[in-house]
């Protein structure tokens, strides 16, 4: 069986993929959530003329170094004055505060010289100077955040000043992980001679939530097709939007996910990807539910994670779904001609005194190591049937 380009791959992966339907969340809940709607501001911002500084609402036309004026009241944040300040006349006012009827400039308390309810000024300001105009920030009825945008400290400080209590945010896709293998224990598990600790679920479900999804874990399935359906099942009850396997569908006799998978009735986008790590991926639908099964080997799988699920979760909440644009680096050592196989490369990346990035491979690209996926600051990408390259040359690479 020939094996599906990477871009392809991708491609039938998004083909039909929509944004999921929008619900309302509270203002305090919406960090990270992807906004679904145009919002409005309910009110202008400020509301009125505020002082900018601490110091004294006044006429500029009163204004002369050593002149002096009568301090009529105060208008603290929360707490303007009501009356007018007239000529030769000042009140004493806060950061916040309305600026009174009649003033037009604010006198900072540090150029001027209280003595009881009397100023001297000590250095006159431009005309309409540390005076914030109403509507300054935005106006009523202004669209100020518009998706897709995913929503940040930013974003929700302006939603609040915007007078909104709760916000209408994509659903989160809802993305169930199944592990599988008689190899595998929990962490923290003992485990038996011949297993060792599972680690995917972890790596896959902390992507998950980087990308705005919500992982359901379904635990580690046995090799054994009864227990692996019921986990299926289990996925489908649960309504996830995406159901990602690790481990398990490839050719092997104990390699039953795409078995099973299929007699309950996924319908098989494609499997096996040109690309290293990672060929033995696999894609299909399980009626509403999209279906991806990672391989096995811990590097493999998460950089499969981010290479097609990230995409697909992305583009569930109605983000642009593609990757960042790779970046160019050099290489800090020797690569050799490539395969058929599109590789990434796991590589050390930092600058070199000319403030070039330089990405330096590792000598070993075991994908079962992840203390070096740990390490790796790019992924390097080398195309298919990629010639080898020098020290030095330039290189697409992929931030970590």
């Amino acid at each position: 069986m020939s094996l599906m380009p990477v871009a392809e791959a991708l491609e039938k992966l998004l083909s039909g993929v929509s944004r999921l339907e929008p619900e309302p969340i509270a203002l305090e809940k919406a960090n990270g959530r992807v906004l679904a709607e145009n919002l409005v501001s309910k009110r202008t911002q400020p509301p009125f003329a505020a002082s900018a500084m601490d110091g004294y609402a006044t006429r500029h036309q009163d204004l002369a170094v050593g002149s002096e004026l009568d301090v009529i009241g105060e208008a603290p944040a929360g707490h303007g004055f009501n009356g007018t300040v007239g000529a030769g006349k000042a009140v004493r006012i806060f950061t916040g505060a309305p600026v009174p009827e009649g003033a037009d400039t604010i006198l900072i308390q540090e150029d001027a010289t209280r003595d009881g309810d009397r100023i001297t000024i000590n250095e006159v300001p431009r005309k309409g100077a540390f005076v914030r105009p109403a509507g300054l920030d935005f106006q009523e009825n202004q669209i100020l955040l518009s998706p897709p945008l995913r929503l940040t400290y930013r974003h929700l400080a302006l939603a609040a000043a915007m007078n909104h209590p709760q916000l209408p945010v994509v659903k989160q896709p809802k993305v169930a992980i199944l592990a599988t293998g008689d190899e595998l224990v929990r962490p923290g598990s003992e485990p038996g001679p011949d297993q060792i600790i599972a680690s995917n679920h972890a790596g896959i479900a902390a992507m998950v939530e980087d990308c705005g999804g919500m992982p359901v874990d379904l635990g580690i399935s046995p090799d054994d097709p009864v227990a692996l359906a019921g986990h299926v099942r289990r996925a489908l009850s649960e309504e996830a939007d995406i159901l990602v396997t690790l481990g398990g569908a490839s050719v092997g006799d104990h390699d039953l996910v795409q078995e099973v998978l299929g007699q309950e009735g996924m319908d098989l986008a494609f499997w096996r990807i040109a690309m290293r790590p990672g060929k033995p991926l696999m894609a299909g639908r399980l009626g509403r539910t999209r279906v991806l099964g990672l391989p096995g080997n811990p590097v493999s799988s998460l950089v499969c994670g981010l290479l097609f699920l990230r995409p697909l979760i992305r583009k569930m909440l109605g983000l642009p779904a593609g990757l960042s644009a790779p970046k160019q680096a050099f290489l800090g050592a020797d690569l050799g001609e490539n395969d058929r196989r599109q590789d990434y490369v796991r590589a050390t990346l930092h600058e070199d005194p000319d403030g070039r990035l330089v990405a330096t491979p590792f000598e070993t690209q075991d994908s079962s190591m992840l203390a070096l996926l740990a390490k790796s600051g790019a992924l390097i990408i080398r195309p298919p049937h990629a010639p080898a390259q020098k020290a030095g040359a330039a290189t697409d690479i992929l931030i970590l």
